[in-house]
């Protein structure tokens, strides 16, 4: 028995064969289209995603920079009022 060359071998008609074909292409075809799809659904999602958690990340930067500062302001203003009050009692 050959390969596969000798074209005797397949016992169904031709004409049943490329129907068999065709369908298994088409369903082939569409498998692939709906991987690419769901592939470019998920980037696009991830995307977002990091857009987003960047977003966060930032603001979270500016309100600990921000909470920094007003720590530093409010420590300053408890030790002028101390200093105020060591002075009035003088």
């Amino acid at each position: 028995m050959s390969i596969g060359t000798d074209v005797r071998e397949f016992t169904s008609p031709t004409r049943k064969l490329v129907g068999c074909f065709w369908n298994s292409r088409n369903k082939w075809k569409q498998k692939c289209q709906q991987s690419k799809r769901q592939n470019k659904l998920l980037k696009n999602q991830t995307r977002a995603v990091e857009r987003s958690r960047d977003q966060w990340k930032e603001l979270a930067r500016e309100r600990a920079k921000r909470l920094a500062e007003l720590e530093q302001e409010l420590e300053l203003e408890k030790n002028n009022a101390a200093d105020g009050v060591i002075a009035a009692a003088r």
